[in-house]
């Protein structure tokens, strides 16, 4: 993987969030850029740490040849999985759609509606097809055509600007990077909105997330200001254990929520989109507009749908390991977590080294330990940190938590 260039919210979240700690004390100041460029593309999970690293087929050999892992990955054996959905659909005496016009697409549709408190939802290949196609039908309605998002959103970094290229909107930053957005930040606005879209959790926040008083009072004042409200659930199903709410509390009070499939749930791809029985109509309208009436929806709706259960069911478990594993990394100084208490299932870990070096520990680990501690480093703004992404889900089954932090403190060995 390429060393990523950071932006400038992401080196003030670092130097804001660990200024003091043995890893930054009096480089802060010294190392802030005026003007940086914003990243591009979202960080690759899965590639090689640096192009003169392993080829992709020795890192996926050599990541998917360990017992457990503190990332999540792609199945072990795809033609297994398809052969599993297979076994699924006739065990539930299932058949198939043509352009989503069946009852396992409908009703899973239905069900996922009713999970988040919505009269309707529609499948979408994508999630960057489902949540376009939502800011498309809020800025048709609004006519200013814009759109208030935090600075990481998917659709500023991610999307290739697809919102204003294919749907001519214009991005309102509203916050800060080192902070999810506030009410404030909607009603501070510089010019008048049409849609706000809301990432739930921060992803490059670690998953951070706005304390429950704090969403209630987002939702309400774009309620107040006749601002349509949109989530960027992408991780919602991690986000529910720190509110201690159902999925449907959640949502109330936001207009349209997307929620990923593939993302924690580990489904083969497609998304969802929710909202209100005009509102998905229209949605499915744009769908056909943006060639996303995909034949046959059927494999990548049973791969969600035979498996969404049992994922919601542990995420509370993943939870609460996450805090256990963050707080046996944080308790070394040269370590740096956030958030810290972590929030979700998700977390970032700083330290200091060169991410090539640090790569060759990684495999190093992997080979003697059997244990997959990360995919990659991506180099920070502040010299000599570097900072990655973890994750803990079910392969992280069958290893304890002080065995996990054991493996990855063995990166430090490369410093």
């Amino acid at each position: 993987m390429a060393q990523r260039d950071y932006s400038r919210g992401e080196f003030l979240a670092l130097t804001g969030l660990l200024a003091g700690t043995t890893l930054l004390r009096g480089t802060a100041e010294a190392a802030a850029p005026k003007v940086p460029p914003a990243p591009k593309k979202e960080a690759a999970a899965a590639a090689p740490a640096t192009p003169s690293g392993p080829s992709r087929e020795d890192f996926e050999r050599l990541r998917r040849g360990c017992r457990a892992s503190l990332v999540p990955g792609s199945p072990e054996n795809e033609g297994a999985e398809l052969i599993r959905i297979g076994e699924w659909m006739q065990r539930q005496g299932l058949k198939g759609d043509v352009y989503g016009n069946g009852e396992l697409v409908q009703s899973f549709e239905k069900r996922v509606a009713g999970l988040l408190g919505f009269e309707d939802a529609c499948f979408m290949p994508t999630g960057t097809m489902g949540q376009l196609i939502a800011l498309r039908i809020y800025a048709d309605a609004g006519g200013r055509r814009t759109v208030g998002v935090h600075p990481s959103s998917h659709h500023v970094l991610h999307e290739n600007d697809s919102y204003a290229v294919l749907h001519g909107l214009r991005a309102v930053q509203l916050s800060p990077w080192t902070r999810p957005v506030l009410a404030g930040d909607v009603r501070e606005a510089r010019e008048p909105l049409d849609v706000v879209s809301v990432e739930l959790p921060v992803r490059w926040l670690g998953g951070q997330l706005q304390s429950w008083e704090q969403l209630e009072e987002l939702k309400a004042t774009c309620r107040e200001r006749g601002v349509k409200l949109h989530m960027d659930g992408a991780r919602l199903w991690e986000s529910q254990p720190f509110y201690g709410r159902s999925y449907a509390d959640i949502c109330r009070g936001f207009d349209s929520v997307y929620v990923s499939f593939y993302k924690m749930v580990g489904a083969l791809g497609g998304a969802m989109v929710a909202g209100g029985r005009d509102f998905i109509r229209t949605a499915r309208l744009w769908r056909h507009r943006h060639g996303g009436n995909i034949f046959q929806m059927w494999p990548y709706v049973a791969s969600a749908a035979m498996r969404l259960d049992e994922t919601l069911a542990r995420i509370p478990g993943y939870v609460q390991r996450a805090k256990s594993l963050t707080e046996a990394l944080a308790a070394d100084s040269r370590l740096t977590v956030l958030p810290r208490p972590v929030q979700t299932n998700m977390f970032h870990v700083f330290l200091r080294g060169d991410p090539a070096a640090l790569a060759r520990q990684r495999d190093r680990i992997a080979r003697e330990n059997g244990i997959w501690v990360t995919n990659g480093f991506g180099q920070t703004r502040v010299p000599g940190v570097v900072e990655t992404e973890l994750q803990v889900g079910e392969e992280l089954a069958g290893l304890e938590d002080a065995a996990a932090a054991r493996a990855f403190l063995r990166l430090l060995e490369a410093a």
